[in-house]
């Protein structure tokens, strides 16, 4: 578990970030996270993933914002780029972050 001013200062202090925002009774959760993570991991060498779980760190998911599980957002540059709640593709959201991520890897 990470505080607010951690995980602020992780997305500050690293090009790529994904927090995804998620609790133990989720099902959906538990079935999309280890795709994502690898379609993320497999794509982008400079991600830094982190997992918040809402179950235990309510003030967290408040202060980011996230009221519906799962959530996920990736930081670019320390910038939330992209905002996906519930049902998300994949393949969607790898597309959306491939263009940004290439230019500032280049």
């Amino acid at each position: 578990m990470k505080t607010i001013e951690e995980l602020e200062k992780i997305i500050k202090e690293n090009m790529a970030v994904m927090l995804y925002f998620s609790a133990p009774t989720c099902n959906v959760c538990h079935a999309l996270k280890p795709k994502l993570l690898d379609a993320i991991e497999s794509n982008f060498k400079e991600f830094v993933i982190e997992s918040v779980d809402v179950s235990i760190e309510q003030e967290t998911a408040a202060h980011f914002n996230v009221f519906a599980i799962p959530t996920l957002l990736v930081f670019l540059d320390g910038r939330e780029f992209v905002r996906k709640s519930r049902h998300m593709s994949i393949d969607e959201v790898v597309a959306e972050i491939k263009r940004p991520y290439e230019i500032m890897i280049s």
